[in-house]
């Protein structure tokens, strides 16, 4: 199926929005704009990938067409995974010292931050899902306090958390990259050619 002129993201999020618009942008021109549609999904409560279709399935009826959904975990490996995608929540409750604090027992202070895009081109169509995963650890908060858990998340082979980092450097290696990146590579390749 040939990849729509216009997109949704669903999302109320500005700085995220923001952050989607700048990652696409990067690389070839696209074929297709991103609107963002402020959309009242439920929050669902499962794994992962199936939280993230059925959010989409959802959008898609809401918006009538094509429609990407994104779903991001925070997940702590002494924590087999937890707080996962239920790290919105953990953080309204917890702050980023608490966050810390539920690793304070544990010698394993590393985890992974995971997004997962689901898109859809329209409510007839099943969601496809594209996981992006960057590895690194919970350290003490550092960095502008601004964008969630960014402060204390130190992605691998970095010195700095994501807050720390420049935009642009984030934008390159973040979980929400690798998936997005995956999911312009699916929609280029089924973009109708000239």
């Amino acid at each position: 199926m040939a990849t729509p002129k216009k997109i949704y993201f669903a999302t109320g999020n500005k700085k995220k929005l923001e952050e989607v618009a700048a990652i696409l942008a990067s690389g070839a021109a696209l074929p297709f704009t991103v609107e963002a549609a402020k959309l009242d999904l439920p929050e669902l409560q499962g794994e992962p990938e199936d939280i993230s279709k059925e959010k989409c399935r959802i959008a898609a009826k809401l918006v009538g067409g094509a429609v990407m959904v994104e779903d991001t975990s925070l997940c702590f490996n002494a924590l087999k995974g937890l707080p996962g995608p239920y790290i919105k929540w953990f953080l309204e409750k917890l702050g980023h010292d608490g966050l810390n604090r539920m690793l304070a027992g544990f010698d394993d202070k590393t985890a992974y931050a995971q997004c997962i895009f689901a898109y859809t081109p329209g409510p007839e169509t099943e969601p496809i899902v594209f996981v992006g995963r960057t590895p690194g650890r919970i350290v003490t908060a550092r960095g502008p306090p601004d964008f969630g858990w960014d402060p204390v998340f130190e992605p691998e082979g970095f010195n700095q958390t994501y807050a720390e980092m420049e935009k642009e450097t984030k934008n390159t290696i973040s979980h929400r990259y690798r998936s997005l990146d995956l999911l312009r590579k699916y929609l280029l390749e089924h973009a109708e050619k000239p």
